[in-house]
């Protein structure tokens, strides 16, 4: 199931390129983008229970975010290389897949450190980024690419107002993005500690 998505990477990144390109322009403070949204215990929607979520954008029109912490399989970078057309030769490691969301779950969404920079790449907040051109896998699986990132398809989309009307009802919270919670592999523990930055004056 998972290689046969990576041959829409190309297409899927520039894709989300697009979407997010207006975030910078429209995000004001009462905007959650480049916050971690987290679902509360007891969420009553099964597809969200205990997720946490980057947010890309947030405004009038609506929203959408990353899920970070739902991995769904790992696959060889030499693999994504062959499956996105490109030359696989001197790729090393592998790469943990998520999925982002339910929506969209052919688009790949690929977030990272600010310390890599291409074309295409968007930076969202100080210190997190994301690139839309797929040439940036052949960067990872050979070294040259950013200090950490994160893989994933699909992502959740909000309506205008759709977003503000679940945290009224109190299903979500915001807390400030913390890039070890967003980065590092340990997906199984990213719920509680998003939540334990809960009223913490950062």
């Amino acid at each position: 199931m998972l290689p046969s998505l990576f041959p829409r990477l190309a297409a899927a990144l520039a894709f989300l390129a697009a979407l997010v390109t207006p975030l910078t322009a429209m995000a004001d403070e009462r905007s959650l983008a480049g916050q971690l949204l987290v679902a509360v215990p007891g969420m009553p929607d099964p597809r969200f229970a205990e997720t946490v979520i980057f947010m890309l954008r947030h405004d009038s029109t609506g929203a959408m975010g990353i899920v970070i912490n739902r991995p769904v399989g790992v696959m060889s970078l030499e693999d994504v290389l062959s499956s996105t057309g490109q030359d696989p030769q001197g790729a090393e490691g592998e790469i943990i897949v998520h999925t982002g969301g339910p929506v969209g779950q052919e688009l790949g969404f690929l977030l990272h450190s600010t310390d890599y920079k291409t074309e295409g790449t968007i930076q969202i907040t100080e210190r997190i980024a994301m690139s839309g051109r797929p040439e940036v896998m052949a960067d990872v699986a050979r070294g040259k690419g950013p200090r950490r990132f994160l893989l994933a398809f699909g992502y959740a989309g909000w309506s205008a107002g759709q977003l503000e009307g679940e945290m009224s009802h109190a299903a979500w919270f915001s807390v400030p993005a913390d890039e070890a919670i967003i980065f590092d592999d340990d997906d199984m523990t990213k719920w509680q500690r998003a939540s334990a930055r809960r009223g913490i004056d950062l």
